[in-house]
């Protein structure tokens, strides 16, 4: 445990939920220190004014409730989708983009408050607690971090309602008893975590998914959206321009509707266990394709060919908390010099679940030449005998072992 003594005022990451609830109270019993909380709407769908009432209602008196959408799809999902960055080939870091984004506002919050240490309500089996805990100390080498969960001894779902009920702190159930599943959402994704899903044998049950219709109920015709591209981000869907927010926003709309994004996963935690979580990330999984389209005709091969050895490195950054390193840094600057010329527009097919690329060009910058790409005659634009020298010259090396191995 920190040197109480030395802790004087704290800045928490609040949800109004139980568990923050619950550490709100526990920092002021334990550190009997002033708290100040931080709560950031970064599109998670739900009211974070009730965030107020209750911390109020707790004593508080320095409240922050910020709308951080903007900031968080253009300065964080964007630069993330220009190097197209899945983990695991299959993850698109819904939860992973927004710890960065929180933690460096709870840093800003800290110094403007004059405030000792942050603290988070993540779990120590988690991966939240290194990604927030990464960029505290990225941020502000010295500052102190409070984790109650590898603290205190309210180890269970029962221990913190106990210990809300004998401190007064009111919890809103929405069920019974209680959420089946933990859950995190942002403007990007909403994830499903624990309970049945901690079998991975187990389908999840339909009524778990929140942000969209199953392929099955989705409509029986096709959607089209024209997508447009500045430097590798959208700046508008069907010729209307959008900021980053709303386009994220609206493509979450149109996926919803068409069954895009489910995912039913088993993924490595950078702590070391595998875990089962189910996401919804309709509009960002419309975002990739349509990228990975649009670089297709706007990247020279070799370009898009070394993102690709790199991208997984840079989404395993993303994943683990490295946000702030110094080495994601130096990705994304060679990520983002590729993207100058990606520029046009990419025409999407949506249908019961499926993403379809129905077109795709770019007036300005496409490397795509059908004079030479054609079937038809190409008047000379390209000389078909080249490629005898050029396929022995590349079979050399195999020629010459096939007959090494012959001799010996």
């Amino acid at each position: 445990m920190k040197n109480i003594s030395k802790i004087s005022k704290v800045v928490l990451a609040f949800s109004g939920g139980l568990d923050t609830s619950v550490i709100l109270k526990w920092l002021q019993d334990t550190y009997q220190c002033e708290i100040v909380t931080f709560t950031a709407d970064i599109g998670q769908g739900e009211e974070v004014e009730p965030a107020r009432a209750k911390a109020e209602q707790l004593g508080i008196k320095e409240i922050f409730i910020e709308d951080l959408r903007e900031e968080f799809v253009r300065d964080y999902v964007f630069p993330m989708f220009r190097a197209n960055a899945i983990y695991e080939g299959e993850y698109l870091l819904g939860t992973s983009i927004a710890r960065p984004l929180i933690a460096k506002r709870q840093i800003e919050i800290s110094k403007l408050t004059k405030s000792d240490a942050v603290s988070h309500g993540a779990t120590g089996k988690g991966n939240d607690q290194v990604r927030f805990e990464l960029g505290y100390y990225a941020l502000q080498p010295d500052i102190h971090v409070i984790a109650p969960w590898r603290e205190w001894n309210l180890t269970s779902r029962e221990k913190l309602l106990e210990y809300a009920k004998k401190n007064n702190i009111p919890v809103e159930m929405k069920k019974k008893n209680g959420s089946p599943y933990s859950m995190d959402a942002n403007l990007l994704h909403i994830s499903y975590e624990g309970r049945m899903l901690e079998d991975p044998a187990v389908e999840p049950d339909e009524s778990m998914w929140r942000w969209s219709v199953s392929p099955e109920e989705a409509p029986n015709e096709a959607e089209y959206i024209d997508i447009e591209y500045s430097q590798g981000d959208i700046v508008a869907l069907n010729g209307e321009k959008h900021s980053p927010a709303e386009v994220l926003t609206e493509l979450n709309r149109i996926g919803n509707k068409h069954g895009i994004g489910r995912l039913d996963i088993v993924e490595n935690r950078y702590v070391g266990m595998k875990s089962r979580g189910c996401y919804e990330t309709p509009g960002g999984s419309i975002m990739l394709r349509a990228h990975r389209a649009i670089e297709s005709i706007t990247i020279d091969r070799e370009v898009a060919h070394l993102k690709d050895e790199l991208m997984p490195r840079y989404a395993t950054l993303i994943y683990n908390g490295y946000w702030w390193s110094p080495e994601r840094k130096m990705l994304q600057t060679m990520i983002d010099a590729t993207q100058t010329y990606v520029n046009g527009w990419v025409r999407i097919k949506l249908y019961k679940g499926n993403i379809i690329i129905a077109g795709r060009d770019s007036k300005t910058d496409s490397l795509f030449d059908s004079n030479i790409a054609t079937f038809e005659d190409d008047k000379g634009a390209y000389n078909q005998a080249d490629a005898d020298g050029f396929i022995k010259l590349n079979a050399m090396r195999m020629r010459i072992a096939t007959k090494f191995e012959k001799n010996n």
